[in-house]
């Protein structure tokens, strides 16, 4: 997952999903930690089409590392802790 582009890009993503105020504009309305970051909001800050974007943030969620939540119309996407330490117990082991 780390070693290609993509796996690179997957991982800046999870990397900024630790503390999303600190890398993506603040909502008027929500608390980005408790509710998550968009996919549009992911896209622009990685400048890649929102296409891009989902396609990465499915591929974590269907991993496991990412919870997402709709509101609305949209779907926000954030870190699920218990299962990133639980993968990384994983790796550390060996499997």
């Amino acid at each position: 997952m780390t070693k290609t582009p993509s796996g690179r890009m997957r991982r800046t993503i999870l990397e900024w999903l630790k503390d999303p105020a600190l890398h993506f504009p603040a909502s008027r309305r929500r608390d980005l930690a408790a509710t998550g970051v968009t996919a549009r909001a992911v896209a622009a800050k990685l400048g890649v089409p929102r296409r891009t974007a989902v396609a990465h943030l499915d591929f974590l969620t269907r991993l496991g590392v990412l919870r997402t939540r709709r509101i609305r119309c949209r779907t926000h996407y954030r870190r699920d802790e218990v299962r990133i330490a639980e993968v990384a117990r994983m790796f550390e082991k060996g499997w």
